[in-house]
């Protein structure tokens, strides 16, 4: 008799658990949802955020608040988010600089592997290596092997120390076996307009950011970093195909929550994101951004940052690349 009494208690507590979480979900959200995103307005990362934010907001009949935190790479607002409250009203645009901001920054407070609840990759953007087309190289063999014959003599701007942009060129002096010259700037901006003027030579930028240059002929693209050519620029070859095998490098942007959060509602919000991307608006929006819709179930994306994260900390290691 004790042991049926017990195991029907038992049973009726899980029961009581599961529906308990089921009326979570059923009536999330209970309030507006703060987007954090950590990087000021205007950045492509904000422009994500909010073409997202805004179709999660008509499909959850809550506002979605987005909320600029800029600084320190992304990690102040990282940090913000890690210590919510783990109820899904408060949600994170994350990029490929979490991945990296965990072997630049050691003694954050946060681990970006445990303490997020992943959700759904975002978009996917390749970056493009761009000369000033005074630079006698007019495709990547040619840019090599100049770069071979006058080592430490070519640089490579930078959107700041310690940025994937940053890392890009790093990862490429390994590859390439050549010595880059590295020129922090504070911003993609100010570096786009010295590479324009010919103060530096060279730059792995965001293709989105470099494109409208480039297409105006300002800058001469050599290729673009990611695995497949880009539907934005069907004409620019990739690193592969240049002759350069090995040096894939693909910025993304993705949607994590505190690591608390509910599973049911993390569900709920990767069902609605997946919904969001396949819109044919979002798609063509995305494709004038330079990038591509890439919705991922949370496993996927777990897996995306724990790879991102030890490559990312190998090139680091390996470069002695710092934020110094």
């Amino acid at each position: 008799m004790g042991k049926r009494w017990l195991g029907a208690v038992i049973g009726a507590g899980l029961a009581w658990c599961a529906f308990g979480a089921a009326c979570h979900a059923q009536t999330y959200p209970s309030k507006p949802i703060h987007l954090v995103v950590g990087y000021a307005a205007g950045g492509s990362t904000d422009l994500v955020a909010r073409l997202v934010g805004q179709r999660l907001s008509e499909a959850l009949g809550q506002p979605v608040v987005i909320d600029n935190r800029p600084g320190a790479g992304g990690t102040i607002a990282s940090d913000q988010v890690a210590r919510s409250t783990a109820d899904g009203h408060t949600i994170f645009m994350s990029t490929i600089a979490n991945s990296i901001n965990t072997s630049l920054y050691p003694k954050l407070p946060f681990n970006f592997a445990t303490d997020f609840a992943p959700i759904s990759l975002i978009a996917t953007v390749p970056n493009v290596l761009v000369v000033n087309p005074a630079v006698p190289a007019t495709n990547l063999k040619e840019f090599i092997a100049l770069a071979k014959s006058k080592p430490g003599q070519i640089n490579f701007a930078s959107s700041g120390a310690g940025s994937s942009i940053h890392l890009n060129g790093e990862f490429f002096n390994m590859v390439a076996q050549v010595q880059l010259v590295h020129v922090p700037y504070k911003g993609s901006a100010p570096a786009i307009v010295d590479l324009i003027s010919g103060q530096v030579q060279s730059m792995f930028d965001n293709l989105s950011s470099s494109l409208p240059y480039i297409k105006a002929g300002k800058l001469r693209a050599l290729a673009v970093t990611s695995a497949q050519r880009s539907p934005a620029a069907p004409d620019i070859p990739t690193m592969a195909e240049a002759g350069l095998p090995g040096c894939e490098v693909t910025s993304w942007f993705a949607l994590v929550a505190p690591a608390k959060t509910p599973k049911a509602i993390v569900a709920r919000l990767n069902d609605e994101v997946r919904k969001i991307l396949d819109q044919p608006a979002v798609k063509a929006r995305f494709a004038e951004l330079g990038a591509e819709a890439a919705p991922s179930t949370p496993e996927a994306l777990a897996a995306l940052i724990e790879s991102e994260t030890a490559k990312w900390a190998g090139v680091i290691k390996a470069s002695g690349a710092s934020i110094d």
